[in-house]
């Protein structure tokens, strides 16, 4: 974990654990040693065996823990003052709507956007009926779900590098940001899950990212 002005990061919403002694914590294990190793490319790859849903499954706890402490770091600079809408740049708005409590989208500033979002997550993950700990088959809707929450996880590293990159390099956790987008990135373009078009706010990273794949 990296460290801010002296003291740990901490998470902006409490962090989702993976119970010990189920498939999807051994799944995270091997994600831990893989990634250690600096080697993305075994760290995305479904592993020969194993089900689309658990690698799924765990993957989506592991980047919305990311994130989460990710957007922790930065909470103290954004604020409904400076960041009174959720966007990544001028050209990118983005509204909230769960499809439940706020069913008609409004906007909302980005730390509320975010709260509202971690939150949706954090429930998500804990619902039995699309993230059961134990399954035969992909719950209906389960990919659905999923791609609406990496969608919306972008739009988290949009805000940041748009409107707060000033404070990520003094903070010392520019290069964690860095290669966590990477890893986020490659695994969603493996599983194709989130449209090209609502990656475009970081398409300049993305080419970058893709170019260094290519050599």
């Amino acid at each position: 974990m990296f460290k801010i002005f002296g003291s740990k990061a901490q998470t902006f919403k409490p962090k989702k654990s993976i119970k010990k002694g189920t498939k999807q914590y051994e799944l995270h294990q091997k994600i831990k040693e893989t990634l250690g190793s600096g080697d993305l490319t075994d760290a995305i790859k479904l592993p020969p065996n194993e089900t689309l849903y658990e690698w799924l499954t765990v993957n989506t706890i592991d980047f919305f823990n990311q994130a989460n402490l990710l957007y922790g770091s930065i909470t103290e600079f954004c604020n409904h003052k400076v960041c009174p809408v959720m966007s990544a740049g001028p050209n990118y708005e983005y509204l909230w709507s769960d499809g439940k409590d706020i069913k008609k989208p409004i906007r909302v500033s980005a730390p509320m956007y975010v709260d509202y979002l971690m939150t949706w997550i954090q429930a998500t993950l804990e619902d039995q009926e699309l993230f059961p700990n134990n399954v035969d088959e992909m719950p209906k809707n389960f990919m659905t779900t999923v791609k609406t929450i990496f969608k919306r996880l972008f739009r988290v590293y949009a805000h940041i590098y748009y409107s707060h990159m000033d404070r990520v390099g003094p903070l010392g956790v520019e290069a964690h940001l860095n290669t966590c987008f990477r890893h986020f990135y490659l695994f969603t373009k493996e599983f194709n899950l989130v449209d090209r078009k609502e990656m475009a706010p970081l398409q300049h990273l993305i080419d970058k990212i893709n170019a260094r794949r290519d050599l």
